[in-house]
């Protein structure tokens, strides 16, 4: 049975009379030249993420006209409001300090406004997280509609991609064998065409994971965002919108179940995709009260292998997945592990879609189930007295030898500490040791920045030096690569035991025990904790959105979202 939209009736600006508000309303409406007719629709809200300082949204005023195309031909009203977005590159000190930022805005905006359903169009980093968790917790029809990846590059007859080449040419040029000229050539040839990074980082993880949720419209991950299919996309997902408001859903709450947040899990575990994807999953559930189990993620990462030859992990980009049939070969190799009555946008079932998508044709860049590109899922979740919270690592993109190492730590207190002393030359350092980074979590930095991938010491670089065992309890791009644990939890900030290793401890990494441990006694600890004391307050603590987030931001095992943003706590865990 067909719902009966509010339309402009819906969310009524307060002036004590209803009826007047609603007259008020509609006669500035008809000021911007709608008609009485096109105002009686139901209003498909557009969330335009347009920006300067966002480079991944470059084509967002494109999509926005596609949605308005899709929403009228289906019968309903368009109407695009903005919100901030995040440029990953673009923002001090990190992006994710302003991701629960995004979606307080996206959500308010959602509510405030008279919306039937919405559309959200993100792509950078933490823009489709935070909408995601907007959508969860307003809970009006939503559907997700990605920028896209852009395409490759090519320099000197080498196809590149942002951002797993990048800091491979950049690692390059510290150890000397790219000069300055060199590598500026090389910043133009990495980033040809609007969209986000290529490669399997955190943008296209994301994307992925939103498809396998049932957020998106079946087939819209991996098209880049310059081809006209995407247009097609943005179209198709207006008039789903319409749709959705015709039904009466599917609202995101009845889609972001327990079940299809482990069938998120498994295909993030399967593309060897970002470890960021684990922290915005823990928010996303958080938002409706789900617990996430990491024993049980962890085995799910035992049993399921990579499949997706993507760089980091593998070799391919992202347009490659988009010709090989975008998610669904994945999809169909997974369908024995997947729950595939989940619902979707659509309001059929992922394994309703699955069943119609267009057949399988010959393709090398998902692989089958038995000649996987790594046995194991592509992240590794870890304990020990370093973590006794979690930490993570994506062992598909680190050298195997590091997998089990033991050596000398080299602590860095701060970000500024290890600029400081990460290149001088005279830095007691081997390849050998473990570079320790810490007060760089959620509080300590502040915001959790992607400073894991913790340089390799420019000495070391130049000797011929790729990769070492890092650890921190910060974050690492989706693009990077290496042996960096991150995540540790709690964060030395706020006395997690980072905050007691000394340079000299010895750490052993043991990731087919998941065991990450400093090797000093208990009682030493001990002595050390009563002794420590927790770093100064950051420049500009006492007010705005810092204070805000510094109050109430909670550890990286519940995906640093805000505590007072999260649900009422539900009793249901993920994955199942």
């Amino acid at each position: 049975m067909k719902k009966k939209s509010e339309g402009l009736r819906g969310s009524l600006t307060s002036y004590g009379d209803a009826g007047f508000s609603y007259f008020l309303r509609k006669s500035f409406a008809k000021s911007m030249g709608y008609s009485a007719e096109e105002l009686a629709r139901p209003v498909v809200g557009i969330a335009n993420t347009a920006s300067g300082m966002v480079s991944c949204h470059g084509t967002v005023p494109q999509l926005v006209e596609a949605v308005k195309r899709g929403v009228t031909a289906a019968g309903g009203l368009p109407i695009e409001f903005p919100t901030i977005a995040l440029g990953e590159p673009f923002l001090n000190p990190t992006s994710m300090l302003f991701r629960n930022l995004m979606a307080i805005d996206t959500e308010e905006m959602i509510r405030a406004h008279p919306v039937d359903a919405v559309v959200l169009i993100g792509g950078c980093d933490k823009t489709v997280p935070a909408q995601l968790m907007a959508a969860a917790s307003a809970d009006v029809p939503a559907i997700l509609l990605v920028t896209g990846p852009m395409m490759t590059g090519s320099h000197r007859g080498e196809r590149l991609g942002a951002c797993t080449d990048c800091r491979r040419f950049w690692g390059e040029h510290r150890g000397g064998r790219v000069d300055a000229e060199e590598i500026d050539e090389i910043s133009g040839r990495l980033m040809p065409t609007s969209g986000t990074c290529m490669v399997m980082g955190t943008a296209s993880t994301m994307a992925c994971i939103t498809e396998a949720l049932g957020m998106m419209l079946p087939g819209g991950a991996a098209i880049p965002a310059v081809h006209a299919d995407r247009l097609r996309n943005a179209s198709e997902s207006g008039a789903c919108a319409v749709r959705m408001i015709e039904t009466g859903g599917p609202k995101p709450t009845e889609i972001i179940t327990p079940a299809a947040l482990s069938n998120a899990f498994r295909v993030l575990l399967a593309i060897g995709g970002s470890t960021n994807a684990v922290i915005h999953l823990a928010a996303l559930a958080g938002r409706l009260g789900i617990e996430i189990d990491y024993d049980a993620l962890d085995r799910l990462g035992r049993e399921t292998p990579v499949l997706v030859d993507l760089k980091p992990s593998g070799a391919h980009y992202m347009e490659d997945l988009n010709k090989a049939g975008g998610l669904a070969p994945l999809l169909r190799e997974l369908a024995p592990l997947l729950d595939l009555d989940c619902l979707t946008v659509t309001g059929r079932t992922l394994g309703e879609e699955l069943a119609a998508a267009p057949p399988a044709w010959p393709q090398e860049v998902v692989r089958p189930r038995d000649n996987p590109l790594h046995a194991e899922g592509g992240i590794a979740v870890l304990s020990g007295n370093l973590a006794p919270g979690g930490a993570i690592i994506k062992h598909s993109a680190a050298t195997p030898e590091l997998l089990s190492h033991e050596g000398r730590a080299v602590v860095f207190d701060s970000l500024d500490d290890m600029a400081e002393r990460i290149d001088d030359p005279e830095l007691d350092v081997t390849a050998e040791d473990v570079l320790v980074l810490r007060n760089a979590g959620p509080i300590g930095a502040p915001g959790m920045p992607e400073a894991g991938y913790i340089p390799i010491p420019k000495k070391l670089a130049r000797a011929g030096v790729k990769d070492m065992l890092r650890i921190s309890d910060a974050r690492m791009s989706g693009t990077a690569f290496g042996a960096i644990v991150l995540h540790l939890c709690p964060e030395a900030a706020v006395g997690g035991p980072l905050a007691l290793v000394q340079s000299g401890d010895r750490i052993r990494l043991d990731v087919p025990a998941r065991s990450l441990d400093v090797l000093v006694s208990d009682a030493e600890l001990q002595q050390r904790r009563v002794a420590w004391t927790p770093p100064p307050q950051h420049p500009g603590a006492e007010r705005g959105w810092l204070a805000l987030h510094l109050a109430h931001v909670q550890q990286a095992d519940k995906g640093c979202d805000l505590d007072i943003l999260a649900g009422k706590p539900s009793g249901a865990r993920a994955p199942a």
